[in-house]
């Protein structure tokens, strides 16, 4: 797709559906100050000054997309339980639809609780199931995805291996995107690594890469990166795949194309969340139908600048605008 300035190009963005397929979950937080040491025990005693809830997981990937000004679409299964309900009213409150939202009496809805002191990071405490979607959940799920494919402009995967995206999903709607000519995007994580056959982009970090090959080499030697990445390119039959490097930015490469965008200096404050908005960036940027290159420099680009923010928050589309005309970005 063709754009006359980066300017319209982020125009555009408004008039975009994007499906978000995976994991959601609560992200907690309680925040207080430190003064003592426990009695009970070498730890310390947290005064809580405040708590607040957010959408994790997948669903940031969906606030961030909105923060873009993107329609997010969220599928997924949560628990029929009162976190259930908090999350459901979290997505009220951000005018996010809950079309894709399926709840079940066999599951729990997912909670990450950070416990934090000032900008130190003291305790996550997690409240999950890893049991893989029932044969009725999924085939409940795949029909909503079904139903809502036709009227999106791309889809994205966001995999935590929570259990929502089986191997079979992922089959049934990477041939449904196929059928309807949607861009597929993927967030990976170990156990559907492989699973995902025939997408048009799949990101992982470079920790996720090694694991999935079975390889390990240094982030600065390129010529083995670029060798696995050919191999899971042939392996998977993606058409790109985007691997986030942390301080060396991105790699993304095709069959017949690579291109290495390092990282802008940042002061750095929490990576949290940062692939969830590489990943809508990117989603975005597939559905637009732009080339790796420019995909790759403004999904690095949105990776840094909320590395600049304490805990997990969505891109600011203002910010990400005025950082992409100061670096020159062009369509």
């Amino acid at each position: 797709m063709s754009f006359n300035s980066i300017e319209s190009f982020f125009d555009a963005f408004n008039n975009l559906k994007i499906l978000v397929i995976g994991d959601v979950m609560i992200d907690a937080y309680i925040w207080g100050s430190v003064s003592r040491i426990s009695p009970e025990a070498p730890v310390p005693v947290v005064n809580v000054k405040s708590r607040e809830k957010r959408l994790g997981g997948a669903a940031n990937v969906a606030l961030n997309l909105q923060s873009l000004g993107v329609k997010p679409i969220l599928c997924a299964v949560i628990g029929d339980d009162t976190d259930g309900e908090t999350f459901q009213d979290l997505l009220k409150r951000r005018d996010i639809s809950n079309e894709g939202i399926i709840s079940s009496k066999s599951r729990i809805t997912t909670v990450k609780e950070r416990v934090l002191s000032g900008s130190q990071h003291l305790l996550r405490i997690d409240d999950e199931s890893l049991n893989g979607l029932s044969s009725k959940e999924e085939e409940e799920l795949v029909q909503k995805i079904n139903v809502l494919i036709p009227d999106c402009d791309a889809i994205i995967f966001e995999d935590y291996d929570k259990g929502t995206i089986t191997s079979s999903l992922i089959a049934s709607v990477v041939e449904a995107a196929k059928k309807h000519n949607k861009p597929t995007v993927v967030d990976p994580k170990k156990v559907n690594f492989f699973d995902y056959k025939n997408v048009d982009l799949f990101k992982p970090n470079l920790k996720e890469l090694q694991e999935g090959l079975n390889v390990s080499f240094s982030k600065d030697d390129m010529q083995s990166l670029s060798l696995n990445t050919s191999k899971l390119l042939d392996k998977l039959s993606a058409k790109y795949v985007m691997t986030t490097l942390s301080e060396k930015g991105v790699y993304i490469k095709s069959q017949e194309k690579e291109f290495h965008i390092g990282a802008h200096k940042r002061s750095i404050s929490d990576v949290s969340g940062a692939g969830d908005t590489v990943v809508s960036i990117a989603g975005i940027c597939m559905a637009l139908a732009m080339s790796p290159d420019f995909t790759a420099a403004l999904s690095n680009l949105g990776g840094g600048i909320v590395c600049e923010e304490l805990g997990v928050v969505p891109i600011n589309k203002d910010r990400l605008l005025s950082e992409a005309i100061k670096h020159n970005l062009q369509p």
